[in-house]
């Protein structure tokens, strides 16, 4: 039999809490449910015991910080996380766990781009999932089209094997990027995405959360492809030493004299700057390789997982 876990970060979701267990008990009643509150100010532990959860308190603000205590405590053959807000429709649960089961799927991601206008999702929040969608796309090589969806099925060797090291909403980032790093089956599914339950309110802030997230690219970018990232930092700064340097060399050949003689010091220090970035790239990178290649053997040591023995 295999064991499932749903796993719901939730706060403040008193309200969206009950049409989200209906939907377990229709579609996947033999799922234990564990609802994690962050410290909620609302009715949601006690909402989400009335309902059969078994509730979790995690005190420290932020969904990174649930994210980490939800992997850590909890054990399962099959995990899905979703968000406790109830804008997922789960009626395609049970197809989506077949297809994990049997295809040996370590991560199903559920993307909502295709229901976006169905629901009340604010326009600069699809616009800012497109674009980091997107950023992530370019940087690590392989396309997606919603890294930030709150849906995801995942294996047990993922979710014990997954660093989650972020403190917010960009702990989704953060996962695919590791899934990609690690080579694992990752695959992508459209998901209907609904309006909020009435009473609801969404925890996002647009700018704040975009920001983050972006960050948390750019810190990605630096640990998981460190030869790019100084590659792109050491490109700037010899850009900066030509664009300052130039005119002083053309000087210097038409009179023999080097009158800039501050600029002449800049332009070589900001050379020396994009040498040594570049550098700094190329030992980074094996230190990179080497890392991922641990991580990767930890993960494979795992096993396939116990879900398709199960089966």
């Amino acid at each position: 039999m295999t064991r499932i876990a749903i796993l719901l970060p939730c706060l403040n979701e008193a309200e969206a809490l009950p049409f989200l267990f209906s939907q377990v008990r229709e579609h996947i009643p033999e799922a234990v449910v564990h609802v994690f509150d962050n410290d909620s100010h609302d009715k949601t532990a006690e909402v989400a015991a009335t309902l059969g959860a078994r509730v979790h308190s995690v005190l420290e603000r932020g969904k990174g910080r649930v994210v980490s205590r939800m992997f850590s405590d909890v054990d399962a053959d099959v995990f899905l996380m979703v968000d406790g807000d109830g804008t997922y429709d789960l009626s395609n649960t049970r197809e989506h766990l077949a297809r994990v089961t049997a295809s040996n799927i370590d991560m199903l991601m559920g993307s909502r781009i295709e229901s976006y206008g169905e629901s009340q999702s604010r326009r600069g929040h699809e616009m800012g999932n497109r674009l980091i969608t997107w950023l992530v796309g370019v940087l690590f090589k392989r396309r997606f089209k919603d890294v930030l969806t709150g849906y995801r099925m995942m294996s047990r060797r993922f979710v014990k094997t997954a660093p989650v090291m972020a403190d917010g909403f960009e702990v989704e980032t953060m996962l695919t990027v590791h899934a990609l790093e690690i080579r694992c089956q990752v695959i992508e599914v459209p998901i209907r995405y609904l309006s909020r339950p009435g009473g609801s309110a969404s925890k996002l802030n647009t700018f704040r959360d975009g920001v983050r997230i972006l960050r948390t690219i750019g810190y990605l970018l630096k640990e998981v492809r460190p030869l790019y990232f100084f590659s792109l930092a050491g490109a700037a700064f010899g850009i900066l030493s030509f664009a300052v340097g130039v005119p002083v060399v053309i000087e210097f050949f038409e009179t023999g004299l080097v009158p800039r003689f501050p600029s002449a010091i800049l332009a070589a220090a900001l050379m020396l700057i994009a040498v040594t970035s570049f550098t700094c790239g190329l030992i980074l990178d094996s230190v990179a390789g080497q890392r991922r290649e641990m991580k990767r053997l930890a993960f494979l040591a795992m096993g396939p997982g116990d879900a398709a023995a199960r089966m």
